[in-house]
């Protein structure tokens, strides 16, 4: 089964040694054929359905985002220290729906470390200023000497799967910030001391009052609003009476695989509109879709 998976697939090679040298970054940054991704406000430029490059400029090395190389080519961002914490858009998100899985995944890459260069400036550990480090794959505490590294939360994101003897049906629900006719995937952060088994359980349980009785893995996916990991799964539960979290969801209902075909195929009696292409909720779909056409 192949499926299409969001922001994955960057062709960038991290070259993570050369982080930490720093005669090599000097080197990466000194090639005239560097290029950089300019992201005013964290919205890339985008030409022909690709991120737009532009050569690099000298810039101070507290400013400089190592991102990796393409072709061989350096490739950066800048750490611009004024910067404020990135906030995502309606605008932005159709940009990105017109990149590529790998193109995405480049973006994530870089939006996910300047913006959380923009919310870390301090030391969690005694409160002092804090510095970019490790050609900007980390922070610095020249007061006590405290290194910082960029942090992912993990997310279970999940369909509810019950069958009744006759069909196999999936759980979907909305949030009231949702736009109009859309559902998804339930999901929810994964707690200190818990697996992904358990977050998905406890989620379902929280959320629809439904429990899983077993889990299985589907696919993960890097979010970059701020930065996140999702990781999705199907779990088959005991029964299908809905028991709503009013406070999580504004609505939640059991649907056909007919249902989910045609949200999928955007057609115009769906009964609901599926997450983006690029949503690792619509892999979701796809993925139950293509079990139970090959079972």
């Amino acid at each position: 089964m192949s499926l299409y998976v969001g922001f994955t697939g960057s062709r960038l090679d991290r070259i993570e040694p050369a982080r930490q040298d720093a005669q090599a970054l000097a080197a990466l940054a000194a090639d005239p054929r560097a290029l950089i991704l300019d992201m005013p406000d964290y919205v890339p430029e985008v030409a022909a359905c690709a991120l737009a490059w532009r050569p690099l400029t000298p810039l101070p090395a507290e400013e400089l985002l190592l991102l990796g190389v393409i072709d061989t080519i350096p490739r950066f961002a800048r750490i611009d220290p004024k910067a404020v914490a990135a906030r995502r858009t309606p605008e932005l998100m159709s940009l990105l729906d017109g990149l590529s899985a790998g193109e995405a995944g480049t973006y994530a890459a870089a939006r996910s470390v300047l913006d959380w260069h923009a919310r870390h400036r301090f030391c969690a550990n005694c409160g002092a200023s804090s510095v970019p480090h490790h050609a900007g794959w980390a922070r610095h505490c020249n007061q006590c000497g405290t290194e910082h590294y960029p942090r992912t939360d993990p997310v279970a994101i999940m369909l509810a799967e019950y069958d009744d003897g006759v069909e196999k049906r999936v759980l979907i629900g909305r949030q009231a910030s949702f736009p109009e006719g859309r559902y998804s995937a339930l999901a929810g952060f994964i707690e200190v001391g818990e697996s992904i088994e358990e977050a998905v359980a406890r989620e379902l349980h929280e959320e629809a009052g439904v429990a899983a009785t077993s889990v299985r893995y589907i696919a993960s996916q890097p979010w970059p609003f701020p930065s996140q990991l999702m990781v999705a799964c199907i779990a088959t539960v005991a029964d299908d009476v809905i028991t709503l979290d009013m406070a999580e969801l504004e609505d939640a209902r059991w649907a056909t695989r007919a249902d989910v075909a045609a949200a999928l195929a955007d057609a115009p009696d769906a009964p609901f509109r599926a997450p983006p292409r690029y949503a690792i909720a619509n892999t979701l779909f796809h993925a139950w879709l293509d079990e139970q056409t090959s079972s």
